[in-house]
């Protein structure tokens, strides 16, 4: 026989008989950086692409046009115009009331629809026979 000694990675343990023995906290391993595959860059690029057409986009919006340079006696409120343009006999169209005022489609429809509930008057909604929704207050 041979005299083998065995070497283990774990320190000699030095409590006392009497003390309950710890247990081992795990430590957290350091994260290896993900590699960048080519799926990763295709990504990536077409990411880049989209903002750029959004930077594009917003550039090239229209801007909205705003009444320019009128005289204190000609300008009003746009609550006064809109309800002047819906007393009218065939009443206002919805795009109508979009380029007057500049608003968009769903403000026109909450404005619309506020006038209603909060019994300002009497609003009339109806499709005209090109399909446009038109808004009338009855009299």
């Amino acid at each position: 026989m041979s005299n083998v000694t065995i070497e283990t990675d774990k320190p000699a343990t030095t409590h006392q008989p009497n003390e309950p023995e710890r247990k081992r906290t795990k430590t957290a391993k350091a994260r290896k950086p993900a590699k960048d595959t080519q799926a990763a860059k295709a990504g990536k690029r077409a990411k880049a692409a989209n903002a750029a057409k959004k930077a594009a986009q917003k550039s090239a919006a229209k801007p909205i046009q705003k009444a320019a340079h009128k005289t204190a006696a000609e300008r009003s409120n746009k609550k006064a115009e809109v309800i002047a343009m819906m007393t009218r006999p065939k009443g206002a169209t919805l795009d109508e009331i979009v380029s007057a005022t500049g608003w968009q489609k769903h403000t026109v429809r909450g404005f619309v629809s506020v006038l209603g509930k909060k019994g300002e008057a009497k609003v009339e909604s109806s499709k005209n026979p090109s399909g446009e929704r038109t808004y009338k207050i009855a009299k």
